[in-house]
């Protein structure tokens, strides 16, 4: 009996220091990214539309490798096309909707061509690639670039990364009614309301520190606020999404590149939809400005 306690003391004692080593792993991992993009981001230019190819890139092996499509000869045109739009930005040319038009068409020849080798599901898997992986990430530079973006980009990581940790301590104090039991058994509304609320005061502060000192005028503090909640409730869904490929592929984590976090999509999911909607936000109060 005595032997038995002593087994699960040591037991219990083991998982603590687990528990304990995971949670630093994880946030020093999270303090190295945070201090990659405090480095990075401000360069503006080049440097930042390489750091967000290289995202890119490792976010698209990364699907091709969930969807066991990354073996195949034909997956090199998803980073074909990635590089391609990258470039594509570079010289200032919108060829986003044009490229994803002939990523399409490219899919379609190997279909008719390998068929019954290749099937449907495949093409459709592949056709995802490039968009989410490639297009969404590409936001950051997009949103970088834009008048003022040296401070306008950081609102694409307040309505993501900020929106997630307001909604994890919202949920751990005040979580009772499950959002997706299945799909994530951890979320519940009320985190989900708290990220989105704490996101917006997160970025009604940001505004009152620098407007007028780096932020233009017209932005005012409540219409950031608006535009940061807003993105934050696409953070929600670009999160669940990404959990819902992970459970359909049945992987835990994406890839193992960002110790105690994964891999890009796992780190960068929410990222993927609050980068464009934080860029066209931008653009459309930049838009009735001039009207």
């Amino acid at each position: 009996m005595v032997e038995q306690k002593e087994n699960i003391t040591e037991q219990s004692k083991g998982q603590n220091e687990r528990k304990w080593s995971s949670f630093l792993t994880r946030l020093f991992s999270g303090l190295a990214l945070l201090l990659l993009l405090f480095g990075i981001l401000p360069l503006g230019g080049l440097p930042v539309l390489v750091f967000c190819l290289i995202l890119s890139l490792f976010a698209c092996h990364e699907l091709l490798h969930c969807f066991s499509l990354d073996k195949k000869g034909v997956s090199f045109l998803s980073y074909f096309f990635v590089i391609a739009h990258y470039t594509a930005l570079f010289f200032h040319i919108p060829l986003g909707f044009f490229l994803l038009l002939c990523y399409l068409f490219f899919l379609g020849f190997y279909y008719v061509l390998s068929y019954p080798k290749a099937n449907i599901q495949e093409i459709a898997l592949l056709f995802l690639v490039f968009p989410y992986a490639g297009i969404l990430l590409s936001y950051i530079y997009q949103c970088r670039v834009l008048p003022h973006g040296k401070l306008l980009v950081w609102l694409v990581f307040l309505s993501s990364w900020g929106a997630d940790t307001c909604a994890y301590c919202a949920g751990l104090l005040f979580g009772k009614h499950k959002m997706t039991p299945v799909l994530s058994p951890k979320k519940t509304w009320e985190g989900a309301v708290g990220g989105i609320l704490g996101s917006g005061i997160l970025a009604f502060l940001f505004a009152i520190v620098f407007k007028g000192n780096g932020l233009p005028l017209h932005l005012s503090p409540f219409l950031l606020a608006l535009a940061v909640s807003l993105a934050a409730l696409f953070s929600i869904g670009g999160d669940l999404m990404a959990s819902g490929m992970k459970r359909d592929f049945q992987i835990k984590d994406y890839s193992h590149l960002i110790p105690g976090h994964g891999g890009i999509l796992d780190r960068f999911d929410s990222v993927l939809f609050t980068a464009p909607i934080i860029y066209y936000g931008i653009t459309v109060l930049d838009y009735f400005k001039k009207i």
